[in-house]
C-alpha cells in the first residue's frame, strides 16, 4: 500500500456522508462545526467560500477572515483546519443559516429552519434558473494519522475543473441523485476517489508545498522503501535491507533516501511508528507492552523512551491525559522522530 492510501485508510474515524446541494440565488450557508476534512464539489453555476474564522488561512482580508474564493461548475474545494466557513452564490450575500450540530438555524434569529425550506423563493414552473448545484462531503478523521493527512493542505485548497476529476464528480452526482441498496458505500468510495483525484491535482498545482514524502514517491526507489515501511512497520527494517529491497547500495540508498524525504530511512520509521502509537493508545486499550509490539518493539522500555521523545509524554501520560483537564498535547509534528528501533 503507497503512502497516501495508507493515510487515507488509517484516518478515517468514521462513515463518509455525501450531500447534494441544489441553491437558487441569494443563498449563504455557514457550517458553524466543520469536520476535519470537507469536500465541496461545484456541479453547475457558481458558488463562493469563505473561512471565518480567524487566522485559519494565509490571506487574510482587512484583519476580519479569508478572502472569499469563486467555485466555477467543475472546481473542487477542499476544506481542513478550520471549524467554520461560509459558502454562498455570492460573496455579498448576507448569512441565511448557520448548519451546527446537524440542525439548520435562521442567521438572524437562532431559530430552527423548518424541515424542507428553501433559501430562496421558488416561483412555481422556474425550473430554477441560474441555481447552483452542489456536492458536499465530509470526513471524519483521527489522530495523527488524520494529522499527517491534513499536514498536504492549507486550509482552503481550490482544484479547479479537470477532465480526470470531471470523471469522478460525474459518478459521484449520479450515484447520489440514487437511492438504492449499498449506496452508503458506493458513495463512500466514489468521494474517495474524487478526493484522491483532488489532492493529486493540487499536489502537481503552483501553489501546493506538499510533504517532503509525497514529493519522494516519484523516486521509483524511494517511493517503494516508503511504501515497504508503511506495509509492515513492526518488521526490523535496517537500512541495508531496504536499500537490497530497492536495488541499491547501502550508501546510495541512503543517501537517496534522505534527500528525497529529508530524513534518514529509520528516522522516519520511528516517527511513523509513534504517531501509530499514539492512536493506537487512544482507539484501544491494549498495555503500553502490547503497543510496543504492535509497532515493532520487543522492548517497552525502549518503546517508552522512543514515545516520549517523540511526543513530550511517557505512553501512560498520553492516555491519561484527557482525565487531567479535559485537553491534548499538541502532538508531534509530522516526520519528527528519531531512530531508535
Amino acid at each position: 500500500m503507497d503512502v497516501l492510501s495508507d493515510l487515507l485508510h488509517r484516518a478515517r474515524a468514521g462513515n463518509t456522508l455525501v450531500r447534494q446541494l441544489i441553491q437558487r440565488p441569494p443563498w449563504s450557508m455557514t457550517f458553524a462545526d466543520a469536520p476535519p476534512l470537507t469536500v465541496v464539489a461545484a456541479l453547475g453555476g457558481e458558488a463562493s467560500i469563505r473561512l471565518d474564522e480567524a487566522g485559519s488561512g494565509p490571506v487574510r482580508l482587512h484583519g476580519t477572515g479569508l478572502t472569499p474564493v469563486r467555485l466555477a461548475a467543475g472546481d473542487i474545494a477542499l476544506i481542513s483546519k478550520t471549524r467554520r466557513y461560509t459558502i454562498a452564490d455570492s460573496p455579498t450575500t448576507p448569512p441565511q443559516v448557520v448548519i451546527r450540530q446537524g440542525g439548520k438555524y435562521y442567521a438572524g434569529t437562532g431559530e430552527q429552519v423548518p424541515a424542507g425550506h428553501n433559501l430562496a423563493p421558488r416561483t412555481y414552473g422556474d425550473g430554477l434558473p441560474g441555481a447552483t448545484t452542489m456536492l458536499r462531503g465530509v470526513y471524519l478523521l483521527r489522530g495523527g494519522v488524520g494529522d499527517r493527512l491534513l499536514a498536504m493542505l492549507p486550509p482552503l485548497a481550490v482544484v479547479p475543473a479537470g477532465p480526470r476529476t470531471r470523471v469522478a464528480l460525474d459518478l459521484l452526482t449520479t450515484e447520489a441523485a440514487c437511492d438504492e441498496p449499498g449506496q452508503d458505500a458506493v458513495l463512500g468510495r466514489l468521494l474517495d476517489l474524487v478526493l484522491v483525484m483532488a489532492l493529486r491535482a493540487w499536489c502537481a498545482g503552483p501553489d501546493a508545498t506538499p510533504p517532503a514524502w509525497y514529493r519522494a514517491l516519484a523516486d521509483p526507489a524511494v517511493g517503494d522503501a516508503l511504501r515497504l515501511l508503511h506495509n509492515d512497520p513492526a518488521r526490523r527494517w535496517s537500512v541495508a535491507e531496504l536499500a537490497t529491497e530497492t536495488g541499491m547500495s547501502r550508501a546510495a540508498f541512503a543517501a537517496r533516501f534522505t534527500g528525497r524525504v529529508g530524513e534518514p530511512p529509520l528516522t522516519y520509521l520511528t516517527a511513523w511508528r509513534m504517531t501509530l502509537a499514539a492512536d493506537l493508545l487512544d482507539d484501544t486499550d491494549h498495555t503500553v507492552a502490547a503497543v510496543a509490539r504492535e509497532v515493532g518493539y520487543r522492548d517497552p522500555f525502549a518503546f517508552s523512551v522512543a514515545f516520549k521523545r517523540a511526543h513530550g509524554l511517557s505512553p501512560s501520560t498520553w492516555r491519561r491525559r484527557v482525565f487531567f483537564d479535559g485537553t491534548e498535547p499538541p502532538r508531534s509534528k509530522p516526520g519528527a522522530g528519531h531512530g531508535d528501533r
